[in-house]
């Protein structure tokens, strides 16, 4: 009996000790594990921070490029080049720098050709502005010598240029009679009443009821100074009131007459004959009656005013 006791009080203890073992074991397995992702966790926040410093330093880098991108598109300006496609990549370089805030995308290999890129163009760019320069500077030589080449004619440009002014004004002076002299003329202007039925009275004082139409007939004199050629005469006839009778629905419209905008009551083309032709203007108000009152008629052609009229209406 006391035998038995003891074998079991050794197996007890022996699967004390297993127990101990195992838990053992486990403690170590576990001590591996914390120490294994201590060390990843740790070799992750130094790339990290190594990849965070690369990109910083690539910041600092275009920063610097852009700062010269905008020196050379001031400078290329000022000289008169052309910056369009410096602009483009002016756009294309603040772009990538933006890109920069997605660390975990950052690729140094490409940037680094990036900045190459941007470096080789700069460098182009001092080749251009330095070619720019020297083109400039031929042309200021080129300016100075055409400036002392001015300076010398001067004098006698200004003696010529007074000459010429004074015969300038002389021939203004003469232009201006001649273009006075050689306008249109209109004479014996006369007025008559034409009725509904297409009857005309004559004597220049109608009655209202009794005008359907007006009739304006005038000639034009004979001068040899006028050109013989297509030319338009505009006719305004002026109510009482001094207000304009124009229609647009039926011709009227617009021209001008001493650098004005006037409105027309009706406008004819004509070819000048020079021979005293007759010209007439024939010109109704329609629905509208011809109000009481003496009515003024104006005619203008190529600038002047030709001849004037006035009927009554009673």
């Amino acid at each position: 009996m006391e035998s038995y006791n003891q074998d079991r009080r050794n197996n007890r203890k022996n699967y004390l000790l297993v127990a101990l073992g195992i838990l053992a074991a486990l403690n170590l397995l576990l001590l591996y594990f914390y120490y294994q992702e201590r060390q990843t966790n740790r070799v992750q926040q130094t790339a990290l921070a190594d990849k965070t410093q690369e990109v910083m330093a690539t910041k600092v880098r275009l920063d610097s490029i852009s700062a010269q991108l905008d020196a050379k598109i001031s400078e290329i300006q000022s000289l008169g080049g052309r910056v369009d496609s410096l602009l483009k990549v002016k756009e294309q370089l603040e772009a990538d720098k933006r890109n920069l805030r997605n660390v975990a995308a950052f690729d140094a290999r490409k940037y680094e050709a990036k900045i190459r890129n941007y470096v080789s163009l700069l460098s182009a760019k001092d080749r251009e502005i330095a070619q720019l320069k020297e083109e400039n500077s031929v042309l200021t030589s080129q300016n100075q010598t055409l400036t002392e080449e001015n300076t010398t004619l001067k004098n006698e440009r200004q003696a010529l240029a007074d000459t010429v002014s004074t015969y300038s004004e002389k021939n203004r002076e003469l232009t201006e009679k001649v273009t006075i002299a050689a306008a249109l003329k209109a004479e014996n202007l006369n007025v008559t009443a034409i009725n509904r039925r297409g009857k005309e009275s004559e004597g220049g004082k109608y009655r209202a009821k009794r005008i359907d139409k007006v009739k304006v007939t005038f000639r034009l004199s004979t001068n040899p100074l006028t050109e013989q050629n297509e030319k338009e005469i505009f006719m305004r006839i002026l109510d009482p009131s001094g207000a304009v009778i124009a229609d647009m629905a039926t011709g009227s419209g617009q021209f001008i007459y001493n650098g004005q905008e006037m409105v027309y009551t009706a406008k004819q083309p004509i070819t000048y004959t020079n021979d005293g032709q007759e010209v007439s203007f024939i010109y109704g108000r329609g629905s509208l009656p011809f109000k009481e009152g003496t009515h003024s008629i104006e005619l203008y052609s190529e600038g002047f005013k030709i001849g004037q009229g006035e009927f009554t209406v009673k």
